[in-house]
């Protein structure tokens, strides 16, 4: 039994859910908040990635189920991990060590439909990155012109003393706006006039993403050293994380493909012919044998015509068709036909009514109470929360 659910509740998973579902709602989660998308998010990011290290870690999480947050904390397994360290582990970066030799990963989410990952297809991305300005060289102006700032007397950053209360006052740190925090700076007439002593430019850079056959949800493609460059670091990755729309017609569940059809009563039991278009623009034909019964509900499969395994794109998993059927709307059938139908079925169960037993009619049931039925929420004066009613006639 879960003792407290607060790091499940800020990843939006049940307690009960398997490592892959909290790995793909902390994916979701973390790309949103990200401060570099939400800079206004930052505690959120944090709080996420916290729970994530968590729930990530089998050991931490079956404590956090036993004792919750405090389990974790007297049990020393608290990790210590930062949240910008948890993402880029996560995403296909480095720890604290490598983004000081680095700049830091750009991650984009790219949104693919199924088909793309049946078929494989290639996708062209347009990024904006930062670039060593040709013209300096990195270096931002006229090499050896560089002084030290006069605003932050060369420590890069900027210490305001404001009063919060009689008797109390605030410091407040921040980078310094005339040197970008670096101490030094160019005058204006050595500064370079391509980066304006900024020592990079934005350029235009267009990705070729290739989509394998069988690629996944989630799955990465990292482009390494495509990242902002920055004097003194190498560049870091641009990853691209896929994104699966739904599709109309098939689910994907790992290697197989999941559909529904539906068929008509008669289909149903006198057989069939159906077709159905593949994600590759073929189309088969399915069928089953008069006599055959397919009964509501049934499911069937049809051997490699799935997803393509990724790296294997000759095997392919297996099509489940889940049938439906439809049946025919009441009074569909004359009267006098009835019993010449019911000839060709097989026999109804006999039944033994007695005199003590009850006659009780079916009817209708109104949309409200199927809404209660079924758990729905619905305004306290909309009526009772018990009993199923009937709709009157």
């Amino acid at each position: 039994m879960v003792h407290e659910t607060g790091f499940y509740d800020l990843l939006g998973v049940d307690p009960k859910s398997p490592q892959d579902e909290v790995k793909k709602a902390y994916r979701k989660l973390a790309l949103k908040y990200h401060p570099d998308k939400n800079p206004n998010e930052g505690e959120k990011f944090k709080l996420i990635s916290q729970a994530y290290e968590v729930l990530s870690n089998p050991e931490k999480r079956e404590l956090y189920d036993q004792g919750g947050e405090q389990a974790i904390k007297e049990g020393g397994m608290s990790g210590g991990t930062s949240p910008m360290d948890m993402f880029n582990m996560f995403f296909g970066g480095g720890g604290r060590m490598q983004r000081e030799r680095r700049g830091k990963n750009v991650v984009h989410q790219l949104s693919v439909t199924l088909d793309e990952m049946y078929k494989g297809s290639t996708r062209k991305l347009g990024l904006q990155k930062s670039v060593i300005c040709e013209k300096c060289e990195g270096y931002g102006g006229k090499k050896g012109a560089l002084e030290k700032c006069s605003t932050c007397k060369g420590r890069g950053v900027q210490i305001k003393v404001q009063q919060i209360g009689p008797g109390m006052i605030q410091q407040i740190q921040s980078m310094c706006a005339d040197c970008q925090g670096q101490g030094e700076k160019f005058t204006s007439k050595d500064r370079c006039k391509n980066c304006y002593g900024r020592k990079v430019e934005r350029k235009k850079k267009i990705l070729e993403v290739h989509i394998d056959k069988g690629m996944r949800d989630g799955q990465k493609i990292t482009f390494t050293g495509e990242g902002d460059q920055e004097p003194g670091l190498e560049p870091g990755d641009v990853i691209i994380v896929l994104d699966q729309k739904e599709h109309a017609v098939f689910q994907r569940k790992d290697h197989n493909l999941i559909m529904k059809m539906t068929i008509k009563l008669a289909e149903s039991l006198c057989g069939f012919k159906k077709t159905i278009q593949t994600l590759d623009d073929r189309m088969l034909v399915i069928s089953s044998l008069p006599g055959e019964v397919m009964k509501h509900g049934e499911l069937k499969c049809v051997q490699n015509e799935g997803m393509p395994m990724y790296k294997e794109p000759f095997e392919k998993g297996q099509l489940f068709i889940k049938f439906e059927v439809e049946f025919p709307e009441n009074n569909w059938l004359p009267e006098h036909l009835v019993f010449k139908l019911e000839r060709l079925l097989p026999p109804r169960e006999d039944l033994m009514i007695t005199d003590d037993m009850e006659e009780a009619p079916l009817c209708e049931v109104d949309v409200r109470t199927q809404r209660q039925a079924s758990g729905e929420a619905y305004e306290e004066d909309e009526g009772p929360r018990s009993g199923v009613q009937c709709q009157t006639q």
